[in-house]
């Protein structure tokens, strides 16, 4: 933690003791840009990151960037919980966010240079070769002029509608017969490629805007072009439902329509645009001087992931392949068995996300399953969660799908598969119009012995195949009966709106979860004061909610030592005297995007602890999660699920140096300076199966795992094997 004679005195009710929530997504998106510039990367996946930091700020821009730009409009004033008015806001994201763009621009010059030392070219005109160039013109003939509309703006040709994150060629032109200077227009298809792979090797492209300008005189024959330039177009894509609508699909459909033409709010132009060209686009598009960004040289960076091949291995991350449980191998694949034997958590994308598409495809064809219920939030295209749901609903079983309209981007997707299902005899629920159903939970109900048991799956990420292989997450299974009645209570509410009252150990959002934490971080303090042991670790990907933020800083002024780690937003200022000097927070940045939440509490024992209280949860600490959204807070009780959350994945998450950002007490982040070979968490789980899934395996290798060193200076980290340390291993000090 950063020094605190350094660290500025803020009191507990000054609203500067929080960070504002848009410029610390921006520091986020400027760690994610980070990993573009990281010579430790294979050279095309910094090229990934660099894509990924563009979609990010993309997404930001249509929705949060609107919604303030929406605030301002409408006149608002009223400040954030750190003091700022949406006016205010705007103009700190603007500033922030002008340099990010530089260093997008900059990182693809960068790496454009690199790929070409290694073999991988974005060529220009005159780098083509006349084979190249014959090649070329034939496909812009047969693939781009057929769906190229050039166009003229005039009184007889009004301005076109421009979709959401399309480019377009912006042109003046002069006629050959009357001498008319005019404004030309080429959208560029959306479901075009962007850059164009050349034959042969080596490995070349071109852009499509090159390739498009080549051949101006097919689009615009007769006619003298002057100046070219493009933009790109960024529109509010925020959707607002009423809440007394009474067919909540039909108004989301119609809601879509509305989005893809949602007011522009952001107007990328290329750089040495002219005045003249600038002001006919603001004009024509309503965007004010403000909403317009002159950017580098490629515009849409988010469209650079097209260049990443698989023809270039040596320039990728080493390929990874997830481990099946062994647990449940070692029960012939009946998941049902295994469970029954011990619960078991999976660790995501460490261990295959199969084990989740078996254990319901295994429902769907067990004759004995009578019920199956499951939230769905977001999912794959052509989904095998939603094939099993199906094919269960057609042999008969009663199923019952919890689907969320409101995912944003996803609501046209699980519009479409609810629809199937609908088909199929699924009991489709499409939830509360006021929240989201943001849970992660399936229970299924079987008939074993004369008697109903229900297998229960609890998860921290979505049911999505895809993401599974690169975000981390836990799935936990599990068959305890009062587990089982809480996830019956908690989907009885979802789907009848029946309160989930007399719940033993499940917590859910908005009724009782923040409560839960609040009480739990509250006799954490209570045990420092009285001279208990008292500590808490959690893990999350944003931390926002003033009224948590509170708790933690009393937390911290009582004596409770908080280490956080937070992958994405933080409001909560650590190391202020006074305030959180007890507090340390760390972000984690690298190949895997870390997306599971824990929390841990001492419980009035040493960290880590069998006696400390371990939950996962779907919910980040956020005003949406704790009082928008359905959610979940899990306890876990089984000793080995227990002692593979605390004793490996959150002390491995403590210990990271490889990919890790400490937050100091200003809001800055500051890279830890690891050292080659630093501990890094995503190795470790590469490389070290999960301790509740080794089943048989655990009898011909033991599996590390990674616990606190009490006798070594606080807070440090040192290796060992198994439950029983072996030798001093490797002590790590958190950065201070």
């Amino acid at each position: 933690m950063s020094t605190l004679s350094n660290a500025p005195l803020i009191s507990p009710d000054d609203p500067t003791r929080f960070s504002n929530r848009e410029i610390s997504w921006l520091a986020f998106n400027e760690r994610v840009l980070d990993e573009a510039y990281n010579q430790q990367h294979p050279l095309l996946e910094r090229l990934r990151f660099l894509s990924i930091s563009a979609s990010n700020l993309d997404e930001f821009l249509m929705v949060r960037v609107a919604g303030l730009k929406g605030l301002v409009r409408a006149g608002v004033v009223s400040e954030s919980q750190e003091g700022m008015t949406p006016s205010q806001q705007l103009e700190a994201i603007m500033d922030r966010m002008a340099h990010l763009v530089l260093r997008q621009q900059n990182s693809w010059h960068l790496i454009q240079d690199l790929l070409r030392e290694a073999g991988i070219s974005v060529v220009e005109p005159q780098d083509l070769d006349p084979d190249e160039a014959r090649w070329l013109e034939t496909y812009f003939l047969e693939q781009v002029f057929p769906v190229l509309t050039p166009l003229a703006v005039d009184p007889a040709h009004p301005f076109p509608f421009i979709p959401n994150l399309a480019m377009t060629m912006c042109l003046s032109m002069v006629t050959e017969k009357k001498g008319e200077t005019k404004h030309g227009l080429v959208p560029f298809p959306t479901q075009m490629k962007r850059f164009v792979r050349l034959p042969g090797s080596p490995i070349r492209f071109m852009r499509l805007e090159e390739l498009i300008g080549m051949h101006m005189d097919r689009l615009f024959p007769g006619v003298q072009i002057g100046e070219v330039g493009y933009c790109r177009v960024i529109r509010d894509s925020d959707i607002e439902i009423e809440e007394e609508a009474e067919d909540l699909v039909r108004e989301f459909q119609a809601a879509l329509k509305r989005r893809r033409k949602g007011s522009v709010i952001h107007l990328a132009v290329s750089k040495g645009m002219s005045d003249t060209m600038r002001a006919f686009l603001m004009s024509r598009l309503g965007v004010g001087e403000q909403d317009v960004f002159q950017t580098g040289d490629l515009l849409g960076l988010v469209d650079t992931k097209e260049l990443i091949t698989d023809d270039r291995p040596d320039l990728n991350f080493n390929p990874f392949f997830p481990r099946f449980p062994q647990r449940i191998k070692d029960f012939g694949g009946d998941s049902f068995a295994a469970i029954r034997a011990k619960d078991i958590i999976v660790h995501h994308p460490y261990e295959s996300f199969d084990v989740v598409i078996d254990f319901l495809r295994q429902a769907a064809r067990d004759p004995d399953v009578v019920a199956i219920k499951q939230t769905l939030y977001r999912t794959s295209e052509g989904s095998p969660i939603v094939d099993a749901l199906i094919e269960a609903a057609e042999a008969g079983k009663n199923v019952t799908a919890m689907v969320e309209l409101k995912a944003r981007f996803d609501e046209a997707a699980n519009i479409g598969f609810a629809r199937d299902m609908e088909r199929a005899g699924v009991h489709v629920v499409f939830g509360f119009i006021e929240l989201k159903t943001h849970a992660k939970a399936t229970l299924v109900v079987r008939r074993e012995a004369g008697r109903l048991r229900s297998y229960v799956h609890f998860g921290t990420g979505n049911y999505h195949p895809i993401t599974a292989k690169i975000y981390t997450d836990l799935s936990f299974f599990t068959c305890d009966p009062g587990m089982a009645r809480d996830a019956s209570r908690a989907f009885n509410y979802m789907t009848g709106y029946a309160d989930p009252e007399g719940l033993e150990h499940v917590a859910v959002a908005p009724h009782s979860l923040r409560h839960r934490l609040t009480e739990l971080i509250e006799r954490e303090a209570t045990n420092a004061r009285e001279g208990r042991p008292a500590g808490i670790w959690a893990k999350m990907n944003s931390l926002v909610d003033g009224r948590i933020i509170d708790s933690l800083y009393a937390a911290s002024r009582a004596g409770v030592p908080i280490d956080l780690v937070v992958r994405g937003i933080c409001c909560l200022k650590p190391g202020i005297p006074g305030l959180s000097e007890n507090i340390r927070v760390k972000s984690i940045v690298g190949r895997f995007l870390e997306h599971a939440r824990i929390v841990c509490f001492a419980n009035g024992r040493e960290l880590p602890s069998r006696r400390a209280e371990v939950f996962i949860s779907s919910a980040d600490w956020m005003p949406r999660n704790l009082n928008r959204r359905v959610e979940l807070l899990v306890p876990i009780l089984n000793r080995t699920v227990h002692r593979q959350v605390l004793n490996q994945i959150m002390i491995a998450n403590l210990k990271d140096a490889a990919q890790s950002w400490i937050l100091g007490p200003d809001g800055q982040y500051h890279r830890v300076m690891a050292e080659p070979g630093s501990f890094s968490a995503h190795s470790y789980f590469m490389n070290n199966p999960s301790l509740s899934g080794r089943g048989s395996s655990l009898k011909k290798q033991r599996t590390p795992s990674l616990v606190l060193d009490t006798d070594q200076a606080p807070w440090a980290l040192v290796e060992k094997e198994g439950d029983e340390a072996r030798g001093p291993g490797l002590a790590v000090e958190p950065a201070s």
